[in-house]
């Protein structure tokens, strides 16, 4: 059973359907910030390592540290726990786990390069509305 409550001026639904909600908010404060073709993925039929992937991309390497810093500060003010995460000194690459969701926020040279899409292109979008 889901119920909803609010926390910190977002809605988060507890239960099935927690993770999936929590992505769409992730992506809606993305395309606040400006962020490229964010996307989110249900990788639950095709992978045991977590339930959605979000990849977005940032237009310069500057804007790609900004989206970075703004889902930190978004991440502590919604008590969304960061489980791990990893970024490369030149900004190209910043990989966030929340466990069940693993955001990727490239360069637009990188996404390119690594094309997360194609490889997980058995997994299925989910719609930000």
């Amino acid at each position: 059973m889901s119920f909803l409550f609010e926390r910190g001026g977002i809605s988060i639904v507890k239960g099935p359907f927690a993770s999936q909600k929590a992505a769409v908010e992730i992506v809606k404060f993305l395309l606040s910030k400006k962020a490229v073709n964010p996307v989110i993925l249900d990788v639950r039929e095709v992978s045991n390592l977590c339930e959605y992937f979000i990849i977005c991309s940032g237009e310069t390497n500057k804007h790609v540290g900004a989206l970075y810093e703004g889902i930190v500060e978004f991440s502590q003010k919604n008590n969304l726990n960061v489980y791990h995460e990893e970024k490369d000194s030149s900004l190209n690459w910043i990989v966030i786990d929340y466990f069940d969701i693993v955001l990727h926020i490239f360069s637009e040279e990188a996404r390119k390069f690594y094309d997360l899409e194609r490889l997980w292109r058995e997994a299925k979008k989910v719609k930000v509305s």
